[in-house]
């Protein structure tokens, strides 16, 4: 298929900021909701339940670690208007092939949605009700489907779903931890934050599965793009200049421009990046940074208080059920069906945001690149790929079913593959926005340092992963 040379950014003034913080509030708080369905709900809890306190600091300076990678993606979008990946597309078509393999192994992992019809089909039938795991995978990926497809705006319906969820979640969460724990086991988890360095594997949990887990504290892999996505779509900065994805079932959209703006260096230019970009900080802190981490916690805090004194570590397949018993015993009746409300809202809520960040991926790196993919709008484009890989998901569902292959499974190995993306672009984006953007809003000393600790920290694990893998096959 023949590709396409990215144009470089044109000439634009930078637009002027009008809005208060918190009209402009939206997607840091979708960013909580894709982050929230994974790591935090399924991988920090699991470990938890099986070693305690020990490796809580993992997961509260992997969200850490991803602050300041979010923050440099928000700058370069402010900056440009652009996704990251149309930057990246400039430096070698390579980039666009490897994202495209990540997303076609991605979707055949779809764990968040089976999780969720796990859940969704316990909450209605109760433990042992009819269906498998595909056809309650098929019923989730339809209603996200109907949310996607709702509204003219395909952002707008994301954005309102995803913060109702993840209030229902903050809420919800709040009473189970106020029911059944102490200042004690407050001070205890506290504790485990300060215990750096330890690291416990066994046979089930091997350093695969740690790298896995400490990607997946926060939104990880390719989750943390999508953060482009939505500043954009919120006429944020230079994506005041890109056109919207619009809704192909409301609204005819007859092409949508991915390539982005430079503005010249003035004075003015320069202040209203940074009146723009002061938000970008203000949300990542606020919402990805302490909300997302505030959230963990508390669900890492249930499964140590009810879970870890007894022992109990929950079943791979059905991790949201088992957890939710086990607080019937604790809370009652209502306990187990609100943390089966408060996990459907949490795994359904990263559905929703991996469906649609990552369709907007595949349309970015289709649109952009490939001369074939021009003949169709990228609304359109958008339409069949958030079909055919829900379709996909599906299938995929159940072969992994019919082979015994649990979600859990599922969540480790796309955290790993996460993982090795983020090693390939956290230092990517560091040096676009060193060597591409205008020199009065590139990085600052501190961001350059926090940026680059990820960036070794995230290839130091992928070449110990690979290493140890090879080990292991050459025995």
């Amino acid at each position: 298929m023949e590709t396409l040379k990215i144009p470089p950014l044109k000439q634009a003034d930078m637009p002027e900021r009008t809005s208060s913080f918190w009209k402009m509030t939206g997607p840091g708080a979708v960013m909580i909701g894709m982050a929230i369905g994974s790591g935090e709900l399924i991988l920090w809890p699991w470990i938890t339940a099986k070693f305690g306190t020990e490796m809580m600091w993992a997961a509260a300076l992997g969200v850490f670690m991803q602050l300041w990678i979010n923050i440099e993606i928000g700058r370069w979008a402010v900056a440009t208007g652009e996704s990251p990946l149309t930057g990246f597309a400039r430096l070698s078509k390579l980039w666009v092939y490897f994202f495209l393999l990540l997303l076609f192994v991605g979707a055949f992992l779809p764990g968040w949605g089976r999780a969720t019809g796990t859940a969704i089909k316990i909450l209605i039938l109760g433990e042992d009700g009819w269906g498998p795991d595909w056809f309650w995978t098929a019923v989730v990926f339809a209603i996200a489907l109907a949310i996607v497809f709702g509204p003219k705006r395909i952002y707008q319906s994301i954005e309102r779903s995803i913060i109702f969820m993840v209030l229902v979640i903050v809420i919800g969460l709040l009473v189970v931890a106020f029911s059944i724990g102490t200042l004690d086991d407050v001070a205890n988890m506290l504790g485990g934050i300060l215990n750096f360095g330890q690291i416990t594997l066994d046979e089930e949990f091997t350093f695969h599965r740690f790298f896995g887990a400490f990607v997946f504290a926060g939104a990880g892999g390719l989750g943390n793009l999508f953060y482009a996505y939505y500043l954009r779509d919120k006429n944020i900065g230079m994506g005041a200049r890109i056109p919207v994805l619009l809704n192909p079932l409301r609204e005819a959209q007859t092409g949508a421009s991915e390539i982005g703006f430079k503005f010249p260096v003035t004075d003015e230019n320069v202040q209203r990046f940074r009146a723009w970009f002061r938000f970008v900080v203000q949300d990542s802190t606020i919402f990805f940074w302490i909300a997302n981490t505030f959230t963990m916690f508390l669900f890492m805090f249930g499964a140590l208080v009810v879970l870890y004194p007894a022992g109990i570590v929950p079943q791979e397949g059905q991790l949201v059920w088992d957890l939710a018993k086990i607080l019937e015993g604790t809370m009652g009746i209502q306990g187990r069906y609100l943390f089966l409300i408060i996990g459907i809202a949490a795994l359904f809520s990263s559905v929703l945001a991996g469906l649609d960040g990552g369709v907007r991926i595949w349309v970015d790196l289709l649109h952009t690149n490939f001369k074939a993919a021009h003949r169709f709008a990228a609304n359109k484009i958008y339409f069949w790929l958030a079909v055919g890989l829900s379709a996909l998901g599906v299938l995929a569902t159940w072969f992994f079913e019919y082979f015994d292959v649990t979600a859990l499974d599922f969540f480790f190995i796309s955290a790993m593959l996460s993982g090795f993306a983020m090693a390939a672009y956290v230092p990517t984006v560091l040096y676009m926005n060193l060597k591409h953007l205008p020199e009065p809003v590139r990085p600052k000393p501190i961001n350059i340092l926090m940026v680059s600790i990820g960036a070794a920290t995230y290839i130091s694990f992928a070449v110990y992963t690979v290493v140890a893998k090879v080990i292991e096959v050459m025995g």
